[in-house]
């Protein structure tokens, strides 16, 4: 499966007379997936953050042909161990239709992240679409640009022998992009492989002062 990435540019710039205000940070994430005995799909998903705002824009995430957007608030706190928090609400609309609460934490000590991403998809169309979806993961990075560790999953986008799947990771980062390769279910069913490639960039924002 081919991933094409369009990667982000920096295009904070000083403007005189100006005074500052929070940059958005944004972040273009997309993932190949490569399924047993299936059609592979690419799951694009846009995010951007500004302060306490986080929006987000998915597609092929909750099921596939299926889009999403939402709206969520940032929280953060500690210094050394670091506790991020973000929790969201949105709408679900495509294959699947409906209302999605959720929440993506991170704990991160050193050179250790602990983090998950869930959320209850309730499906307004049919009560019994609604499922719980979640992403929890265990990372490791024992280089500025090497990343390993431990994923799972529970998804509805596809179907596996195991309703929770199990597998690891190992990635690399050059600059601002970031590539993973994700395998589950080695060693308890037929595997399936993810490929993920992650762009960052940061725009400034200035407003000039009159």
């Amino acid at each position: 499966m081919v991933v094409a990435l369009l990667p982000g540019a920096a295009l904070a710039q000083a403007v005189p007379g100006s005074t500052d205000k929070e940059p958005w940070a944004l972040n273009l994430t997309l993932d190949g997936d490569a399924l047993p005995d299936q059609d592979g799909y690419a799951c694009p998903n846009f995010s951007t953050d500004r302060d306490w705002l986080h929006l987000e824009a998915r597609y092929n995430y909750e099921n596939l042909r299926t889009g999403s957007l939402l709206v969520g608030y940032n929280f953060s706190a500690g210094e050394n161990l670091v506790l991020n928090v973000t929790p969201m609400i949105g709408g679900v609309f495509g294959r699947t239709n409906g209302i999605a609460p959720g929440c993506e934490a991170s704990l991160t000590y050193k050179k250790i992240e602990l983090s998950v991403s869930n959320e209850y998809v309730f499906d307004t169309s049919r009560e019994s679409g609604s499922f719980y979806y979640s992403w929890p993961q265990f990372t490791y990075s024992p280089l500025e640009w090497l990343h390993v560790g431990l994923v799972a999953q529970r998804t509805k986008a596809y179907h596996t022998d195991l309703d929770t799947q199990r597998g690891f990771f190992v990635g690399f980062s050059h600059k601002k992009v970031k590539f993973t390769r994700f395998i589950f279910n080695a060693g308890w069913t037929d595997p399936t492989a993810i490929l993920e490639v992650t762009s960052e960039s940061i725009i400034g924002v200035r407003s000039v002062v009159r």
